[in-house]
Order: structure tokens, then C-alpha cells, then sequence
């Protein structure tokens, strides 16, 4: 990737807008940013911990093994707004119908695009593709990048903070986002507490072979060790997210592939016929984790690093990027009010539209975690006759799958 390295230097470098982390979230928002660094000659800086790999595309290639995520329609709007969906679109597989249904119960809701009118419900995209899109955008704009760089501290100042990082050189900013995932440490640094709690799963992820086509059918089946979802990918492929009660999942990840796909197969069914192959299998824990403070005057938290949400829903990335674009256009009404960007008032104005959306999708998310995973008697009956109703009400099964598609906050 090209960009634009400052050169160092012993002076403090001054900018409008300190992003910590290059990852979606920080170059959505960097993109998000052009109009107001256009209109205003907004000062930018991303500050990026990993080197970051070379955008052309022919350096581009696929791998079966390729992390993904799923993009709601509503995201897809907004990329969209921020001109890179055209180049984002061509490596991106369309949802046209979501299957929700329990193991081993009648029950079943479907979700379909051709009833909502649009042409899907949502995308799944590998998370590679989307950041090289997004960096091929922010390369045509006057941000300056530090990487590899971290920031090793983060004090608050007078209008803003001033960031030491690790190549020695000191930043100041108006603004300063963090949107490093809550790796770095920088809130915990900061005083910054998280609410955590263990869902006490985790969640295995590999790319599956099927032997027939998908149709574009995301599939999210709930079973007795948890809900596992299946994503259309390209060529007869899908993305499994399998979770597991936590402990259960390392036998699996030892199984050759054999075994693991005939597990797999008892497990959700025949409904994408056999399961043919298996790529790479990861896995990682899963807890609802949320910032006490996402806004301070100066700093903004977005992304993972205020939210991190159970996969149960595929609603994380989404509704960061809601935050990303909500926050840009608080800084813009902000400006226009002569306020500066780190001005409390503007980011307190964010923070409140914020909550609404951001409360509804972890307590929807949550909800789902925890009515499924439940196994009092007579439970499992009652969930099956939810699904099914759930399936004949048009009004509620179109509300559903609005949330799904990113338009119902």
C-alpha cells in the first residue's frame, strides 16, 4: 500500500483527527471523513500498529481460508455513500434468503430479499477485500498514516490529547478515536472500564465445501451446544461460525477433516447437501463486552473497542459502522456551529443518538443467545411455535428481517 508517511521529526505534529487503528472500522471512518477534510482542510492522521500489506489488485489472492464478515444491506448503503461499494461489490456474495430453524425442531423462519424488495439482505465480503477497497480510498486522500507505529501513552491536554508512540515521535490531536479493536490497552490507560461478561462459548470458524449450490441461503441453526450460522460464499463454499461451550471446541479443532465434516454433518443436517471439505478452523471466545464511557472531550471509542457482540446475530461490524458514519455527521453539525471536533457538546449529541441503536442491538443479540441456550422443559416446544409464527406474520417477519438488513435501529 502506498500512503503518506510524514517524515519524523523531534516536533510535536498537530491534527484535527487522531484515528488509532487502521483496521474496517478506522479506515471506514478515515473515508467517512473526506468531505469534511475537503471543506474544512481537516488535518488527519491514522496511526496503525500491523504493516500494512500492498493494496494493488494483483496482489489480490482469494484464499479459501479467507476470514469474512457479513454485510447488512444498510451497511452496504453506506459504503455506498462513501464511493467504494462498486469496488467492493465485485468480490461479494449476496444474501437472498436467511434460515433461521432449530435442531431437531419443526419450527423455522425465512427471511427473503424478493418480499423486502431489494436485491439482498446483505453481503458477506472477505474482511481482506473490504480493507484493501478501503485503503485503495483512503490513498486519493490527504491523511497521513504512521505504520507500523502504536501508541505507547495517551495524556489528555488542553483541546485534546497528546499521543507518544512508539517511533518516537509525539502527536497532538483535537480528536482522538480509538478504533484498535481494545487491544491496545489505551482505554484501560485511560481509566476507560468495560462490562464484560463471558458467554462461557466459543465460536469456531472455518470455510466449508458444500456438494450443491446455496442459492444464496444464509442459514443460522440453533443446536444444543449453541447456534451455528452458515454464510454463501462463492463456488459452492460457505462460512461456518459453530459454537461451542467453551472447552468443547479444542477436540474439534484437533479432528482431521474427515472426521470433523462428518461431525459437522450430524450436526446441522442435510439442508446444503454434503459438507466436501474443510479450510483452516480458528476459534476464539465469546462476551458481550461494552466501554462504561465511549465519549470523553477529545475521544471518541467506536467499533470493537466500545461493543464486542456474540456472532449470533452478525450485527458487531454493522453497527460500528453506523457509529462511524453517526459520528462524522455530529462533527459536521458540530462545525457548522463553530464547535471544535473534540468539543464535548458534539460528542455528547453523538453518544445520545448512538445509544438507542446500540442498546436495541445487544439487547436483540443477547436475547437470542440466551432464549436458545436455554433448556427448561417445554422450552424448546415454545421456540419452535415462535419460529413458526414468526414465519406466518408477515408484519413481525418483515420487521426481523429489516433489523437484519441494518434499517431497524
Amino acid at each position: 500500500m502506498t500512503t503518506r508517511m510524514p517524515e519524523k521529526s523531534s516536533k510535536t505534529k498537530t491534527y484535527d483527527i487522531v484515528i488509532v487503528g487502521g483496521g474496517l472500522v478506522g479506515s471506514s471512518l478515515g473515508c467517512a471523513l473526506a468531505a469534511m477534510m475537503a471543506r474544512s482542510n481537516l488535518r488527519v492522521a491514522i496511526i496503525e500498529a500491523a504493516a500494512l500489506p500492498d493494496s494493488g489488485e494483483q496482489a489480490w489472492q482469494p484464499s479459501f481460508d479467507a476470514r469474512a464478515s457479513a454485510i447488512a444491506a444498510g451497511s452496504a448503503q453506506r459504503f455506498r455513500e462513501l464511493g467504494v461499494w462498486e469496488a467492493m461489490q465485485r468480490e461479494a456474495s449476496p444474501i437472498a434468503r436467511i434460515h433461521i430453524s432449530e435442531r431437531g425442531r419443526l419450527g423455522a423462519t425465512r427471511l427473503n430479499a424478493s418480499e423486502m424488495g431489494v436485491e439482498a439482505l446483505g453481503y458477506v465480503i472477505p474482511n481482506a477485500w473490504m480493507g484493501r477497497v478501503l485503503h485503495q480510498k483512503l490513498e486519493t486522500l490527504p491523511i497521513d498514516w504512521y505504520c507500523p507505529a502504536r501508541v505507547e501513552t495517551m495524556t489528555a491536554v488542553e483541546n485534546g490529547h497528546r499521543l507518544a508512540l512508539s517511533t518516537g515521535e509525539t502527536l497532538s490531536a483535537g480528536l482522538t478515536v480509538l478504533a484498535d479493536g481494545g487491544r491496545s490497552g489505551l482505554k484501560e490507560q485511560l481509566g476507560i472500564e468495560s462490562q464484560r461478561r463471558s458467554y462461557e462459548q466459543t465460536a469456531l470458524i472455518a470455510h466449508v465445501g458444500i456438494s450443491q449450490p446455496h442459492h444464496g441461503v444464509a442459514f443460522e441453526r440453533f443446536t444444543d451446544e449453541g447456534p451455528m450460522a452458515l454464510l454463501p460464499l462463492p463456488n459452492q463454499a460457505m462460512e461456518l461460525i459453530w459454537t461451542h461451550q467453551s472447552g468443547d471446541e479444542k477436540a474439534r479443532l484437533t479432528l482431521d477433516d474427515g472426521a470433523f465434516l462428518a461431525q459437522l454433518q450430524r450436526a446441522f443436517g442435510d439442508r446444503v447437501g454434503r459438507f466436501t471439505k474443510v479450510g483452516k478452523r480458528f476459534s476464539y471466545p465469546l462476551s458481550l463486552v461494552t466501554a462504561r464511557e465511549t465519549v470523553r472531550p477529545g475521544l471518541a471509542v467506536l467499533g470493537n473497542a466500545a461493543h464486542a457482540l456474540h456472532p449470533v446475530a452478525g450485527q458487531g461490524f454493522n453497527l460500528a459502522l453506523r457509529s462511524v458514519m453517526d459520528l462524522v455527521e455530529a462533527l459536521e453539525e458540530g462545525r457548522q456551529q463553530g464547535r471544535d471536533v473534540g468539543d464535548m457538546h458534539t460528542l455528547l449529541a453523538f453518544e445520545r443518538h448512538r445509544a438507542r441503536d446500540r442498546a436495541n442491538v445487544i439487547r436483540f443479540s443477547d436475547s437470542l443467545v440466551r432464549l436458545f441456550g436455554a433448556s427448561f422443559p417445554l422450552l424448546p416446544h415454545a421456540r419452535a411455535a415462535g419460529l413458526i409464527g414468526l414465519n406466518l406474520v408477515g408484519p413481525l417477519r418483515r420487521g426481523l428481517a429489516r433489523r437484519a438488513m441494518g434499517l431497524e435501529r
